[in-house]
């Protein structure tokens, strides 16, 4: 069901959906590490992806670095699937008492009150906001067609 689409060739897509088979290892190869791991397959295909990461040296617990993880999977499946992106921007920063997570890309953009109201779409980036409201945070989701997406995820520490 699932095919190769990455350099890596334990991070696949099935249905669009990027999965990595490797277990999350967060001790040895850190939050942004991991996440990394999941923009191979829009490497492979071209998508340049930068990073800003000046997060380093602050203690992220293992349950706030797996939603954060699982929000990004979800913004890089989105992307991967829909966005037809040339480059796409990762950021992991610390922000008063918390991380914050954004992934933009430009992309194709979407109207983002239909995507995250209507019947038929929508309910992967949904799902996750319901996850990260219910851990204390916030989610910001900001797209226009033709104008690219990005997803901002801000997660308590304290």
């Amino acid at each position: 069901m699932g095919h190769q689409t990455a350099l890596d060739s334990e991070v696949t897509t099935i249905g669009g959906v990027l999965t990595d088979q490797r277990p999350l290892d967060f001790h040895t190869l850190g939050l942004a590490g991991c996440i990394d791991r999941l923009t191979a397959p829009l490497r492979h295909r071209g998508t340049s992806v930068h990073w800003d990461t000046p997060h380093w040296g602050i203690e992220i617990p293992a349950d706030c670095a797996s939603l954060l993880y699982q929000s990004a999977r979800e913004a890089l499946s989105n992307a991967y699937k829909y966005s037809a992106a040339s480059s796409l921007n990762i950021q992991l920063a610390a922000v008063d008492h918390g991380i914050r997570l954004v992934v933009s890309d430009d992309g194709t953009g979407f109207d983002s009150q239909r995507a995250t109201c209507g019947r038929h779409h929508g309910y992967g980036l949904r799902l996750m906001s319901v996850a990260v409201q219910e851990a204390g945070g916030s989610v910001d989701i900001s797209s226009a067609p033709g104008n690219g997406t990005s997803v901002t995820v801000t997660l308590p520490l304290d």
